[in-house]
């Protein structure tokens, strides 16, 4: 990371709203944007079309290298392309979300991802969120948030994004799946979820997108990183 360039991370557990917050505060501030996840889960996308299993550590890793992938925004939406092709509506389905947390467990998909996320720190400055942005990939972030909700919260958000798209989802599964995730999330050998030591929580429950946004933009402001 280059030290003049401000780095704002965005962690949290699937359903937290990170990744909406995210692209709305890069839209704001003009900045470059990170989304983190997306990586992982086009290696999923990877993984799943080429049949390979995120047990198979040197095969998960050398598709993490060789991922052709670009993105681009559009209203505070990261549209992701996978070997020029636009996957956003099939990188959050279901099965891509279980298969993305089993390969982020992976330290070999992750050490190959690492670098490739630093570089997206460019002026004016960079968002990014993930789960191990502020602890692993830019400890020296100027500011550094760690948004949560209740599991419940987060499945019924999930459940009504998956409903929206046409999936047949039940909430009860989709609840024990994001169960399932946060504990393999928060136990994985590398680079486990947690608040960073100076993160500051924001819990979202019972808080609309816009009011995250506010309370994030106050410590943007506190912290005199506007431009």
């Amino acid at each position: 990371m280059t030290a003049s360039v401000p780095v704002i991370t965005i962690d949290g557990p699937v359903g937290s709203g990170k990744g909406t917050i995210a692209a709305r505060l890069a839209e704001t501030l003009g900045w470059n944007l990170l989304d983190s996840g997306a990586l992982y889960r086009l290696v999923a996308i990877a993984a799943l079309d080429a049949g390979v299993k995120p047990e198979d550590a040197a095969r998960s890793a050398g598709l993490a290298q060789r991922l052709d992938c670009e993105f681009s925004q559009a209203r505070g939406e990261v549209i992701a392309r996978l070997g020029g092709v636009d996957v956003r509506n099939r990188m959050r389905t279901n099965e891509v979300s279980t298969m993305a947390s089993k390969v982020a467990a992976v330290p070999a998909v992750r050490a190959a991802l690492a670098e490739r996320q630093r570089a997206f720190a460019q002026p004016p400055g960079l968002v990014a969120d993930g789960r191990d942005m502020g602890t692993v990939i830019f400890p020296g972030a100027q500011l550094k948030i760690y948004l949560t909700a209740s599991v419940e919260a987060r499945a019924e958000r999930r459940y009504k994004q998956l409903k929206e798209k046409g999936e047949n989802v039940n909430l009860s599964r989709l609840l024990r799946d994001i169960e399932a995730r946060d504990h393999r999330d928060m136990n994985r050998e590398v680079a486990p979820l947690r608040p960073a030591h100076d993160a500051v929580v924001v819990d979202s429950t019972g808080l609309s997108v816009d009011e995250v946004l506010e309370k994030v933009v106050k410590m943007v402001k506190e912290k005199s990183l506007t431009i």
